[in-house]
């Protein structure tokens, strides 16, 4: 598409105007001057990073919703897209001067800058998610969307080269997809070479001087195949247009990648279009293609018989065409190439002078938007669905069949888990097994384009926790989540009502009567808690103890029952040693749970954490949060959904009983030796024993001593290691394979 930067903004309205009666001669011209005097008065003081007045954003954006042939409302509102943002200009000031329609779209492409967010990635989930909501009732805001994203892809010169990176991932992991779905490849194919140039700037460079250096011959070669393929289309009676066009720099950097290739092994560099009027020629130049140039096995595509989700509809082959060289063809009726050229905007439709919303039949075509509208109305943290719908739009697809011959696309990759979340949720819930093309298969079976999908559904079958480890689809690992979520919040809740129950027995309450007084809901804000079930759960899951919920909950009185005062007894033996456990004990507060404040915090006694040492946290019910040594096994087999970010708190070091297992010579003076080695770093002796071996001359020495971080540990497994005689030092209780020599 061409630039209108280089002109002054009058004269780009001028190109505006004209571009919009070319496809649309009833316009309303007037509306469109309207929205441009509005933008450029309220944007009058403003300045681009390049300098140009603001102005020419919004107009260039407008020029590229021309571009797709959309409505006069799409037009003026990529005039007025940033008015509402960046001006004093409220919504309500547009709908009153506009219209309701604009204004609606307006809204819809808007940026939620006016709300404060944790962080630029959940501002971005956020827009992501506005966006998606904003389509579920018009399809033109993320197509203004695109087209404001294009034009400051093109302009991306004048920023910082980290916000340039930012700029350009996103576009390259969300709006490239989007426009790929859509169908509008010329639009996908710039964002994608865009944000490669900025991406990777090296590989960005030295493809393009590359492909430059060859473009001399690569026109005459263009010029000779497109030639050849012509005559042989007359010769069979086929009546076809052939062109041919250079790939894009980012295609051809993907393939080199894919392959393994260098520039100079890199031949495909174009590729050739045959544009037929029937489907049945479609076939015809095929066969022609064919056997004039041997094909190339596995690269032959037939998107007509199985169109692709956004009803992309083609024959691709790749042939050895002249000079040995590969070649791509692609093949198509003149309907298809309009669809795969201009994609959703081709079944865009004008009476008087207005847009008339997409034809209920090519609804179908873009069944999977309405799958992103359904992913974001069911998970509800904006990362997450931002995450799964990175995962769904990416464009590798494989086609499968039911028994009754209806056929779904799924993301390559997908199972047998992803189909039955498909065809129904509670198909996806009680999933029991599944048979491809008439056999039993496990429910990790990848499916194939091709199959032929039967499930088979029991009320006893639930999902696993596994199960999110074999969907591929946003659909599926949302559901499974949900009911997992689900399950653990009940199980947590009665879990909680239990304990609550247990200590409220001494002042004769319980939590049904607490629930039917309303007392419980006095204190939800005390503890952050949106209602009832979810204070409960969190008891359950040990973020809350009862004690701390009965001490905002209880009345004075009630509290003199429950907690009742005693006097002061001198401890004995037994007691004091049990004061000394609770004190070691206490170290816990030596870990901060990140976003939790007064946490009940243990360590796990299969790895024993020290100061220093990395760490992970994980909510166990009614008991708070037990941290482990990261990349112990025992976490690793626990639910990362109850995983929770843990840090050693700054200049806490309380000691921690570690087991210490040395392998060692039996030989006179090496037990004193190591005691004393241990007792010079400082290093308390709880107890210690020895075995030996006997016939092979070696003995195997367990301390169990009291360290106080990591590197005190380090330290004195060092110092035995060093005794001449010592064999092996290792840390008893730890399960992730680690070995101290």
């Amino acid at each position: 598409m061409e630039e209108l930067a280089q002109t002054s903004p009058p004269d780009q309205l001028t190109g505006l105007i004209g571009r919009v009666q070319s496809y649309n001669p009833q316009a309303d011209v007037g509306l469109i001057r309207r929205a441009y005097d509005y933008s450029a008065r309220m944007h009058l003081d403003q300045k681009r990073e390049s300098g140009e007045p603001y102005v020419t954003h919004p107009l260039n954006v407008a020029m590229i919703i021309a571009q797709l042939k959309l409505d006069v409302p799409s037009i003026v509102t990529g005039l007025l897209h940033d008015v509402v943002e960046d001006t004093n200009a409220s919504l309500a000031q547009v709908q009153t001067d506009f219209g309701p329609e604009v204004a609606q779209l307006v809204d819809g492409v808007t940026k939620v800058s006016k709300i404060t967010f944790q962080s630029r990635e959940e501002k971005q989930a956020e827009n992501f998610r506005k966006m998606i909501i904003a389509m579920a009732n018009d399809i033109r805001v993320v197509l203004i969307k695109l087209a404001d994203r294009l034009h400051n892809m093109r302009t991306l010169d004048h920023l910082s080269a980290e916000r340039q990176q930012e700029i350009a991932r996103e576009t390259m992991e969300i709006y490239a997809p989007i426009a790929h779905r859509l169908g509008i490849y010329w639009l996908k194919s710039e964002l994608e070479d865009l944000s490669f140039r900025y991406l990777n700037s090296t590989a960005y460079q030295t493809l393009k001087a590359f492909v430059a250096e060859k473009r001399k011959e690569r026109e005459e070669y263009i010029a000779n195949v497109i030639e050849i393929l012509s005559r042989r289309m007359s010769d069979s009676g086929v009546t076809a247009e052939v062109t041919g066009r250079p790939k894009h720099f980012f295609s051809i950097h993907s393939k080199m990648q894919e392959l393994g290739l260098s520039f100079e092994e890199i031949y495909d560099l174009v590729a050739f279009r045959i544009i037929v009027d029937t489907v049945r020629e479609c076939y015809e130049a095929l066969g022609v293609v064919h056997a004039n140039w041997k094909p190339v096995p596995g690269r032959f595509k037939d998107y007509i018989a199985l169109p692709k989700a956004n009803m992309y509809q083609s024959l691709h082959t790749t042939v050895i065409g002249p000079r040995g060289q590969r070649m791509e063809v692609q093949i198509r009726t003149r309907e298809m190439h309009k669809v795969a050229e201009e994609g959703i905007a081709a079944h865009w439709s004008y009476k008087d002078g207005s847009a008339k919303e997409i034809k209920e039949k090519d609804t179908e075509r873009f069944a999977w938007l309405r799958r992103l509208i359904e992913w974001q109305q069911n998970l509800k943290d904006p990362q997450e669905f931002l995450s799964t719908v990175k995962d769904d739009l990416f464009p590798e697809e494989v086609f499968v069949f039911t028994p009754k011959g209806d056929v779904f696309d799924f993301p390559l990759g997908s199972t047998v888990i992803d189909f039955a979340y498909r065809i129904h949720s509670q198909v996806g819930n009680h999933l029991a097994g599944a048979r491809v093309n008439g056999r039993m298969v496990p429910l990790r079976y990848r499916l194939r384009s091709g199959d032929t999908v039967e499930v088979l559904t029991s009320e006893k079958q639930v999902p696993g926790k596994d199960w999110t480890n074999y969907a591929a689809t946003a659909r599926a690992k949302s559901r499974i989540r949900q009911w997992l979520r689900n399950q653990q919040s009940e199980r947590s809740r009665d879990l909680g009502i239990s304990l609550i129950d247990r200590e409220l027995e001494p002042v004769k309450l319980s939590v049904t009567q607490l629930r039917s007084n309303k007392r419980l809901d006095g204190v939800l804000g005390e503890f952050s808690q949106r209602d009832v079930d979810s204070l409960l759960a969190a008891v359950g899951y040990g973020i809350i103890t009862p004690a701390q919920l009965l001490a905002k909950l209880l009345t004075p009185d009630e509290l003199k029952i429950y907690r009742p005062e005693k006097t002061p007894t001198p401890l004995g033996p037994a007691q004091r040693e049990r004061a000394a456990k609770e004190a070691r004990k206490s170290a816990s507060g030596a870990v901060v749970v990140s976003g939790v404040g007064d946490m009940l915090v243990r360590f796990a006694k299969c790895c024993n954490p020290l100061p220093g040492e990395a760490i992970t946290g994980f909510i166990t019910r009614g008991r708070g949060v037990t941290v482990h040594v990261a990349g112990c096994s025992h976490a690793l087999n626990t639910d990362p959904q109850r995983r929770v970010p843990v840090v050693w708190k700054d200049g806490e070091e309380a000691p921690r009983p570690i087991r210490l297992e040395v392998l060692c010579a039996d030989q006179p003076g090496l037990l004193a030796a190591m005691t004393k080695a241990i007792a010079s770093a400082g290093v308390n002796i709880s107890t210690a024993e020895v075995k030996t071996h006997g016939a092979d001359g070696r003995a195997l020495a367990v301390f169990e001593v009291s360290v106080s971080s990591a590197r005190q540990l380090n330290n004195l497994m060092n110092s035995i290691g060093s005794i001449d005689g010592v064999m092996r030092v290792s840390r008893l209780g730890q399960h992730n394979g680690n070995r101290y020599q």
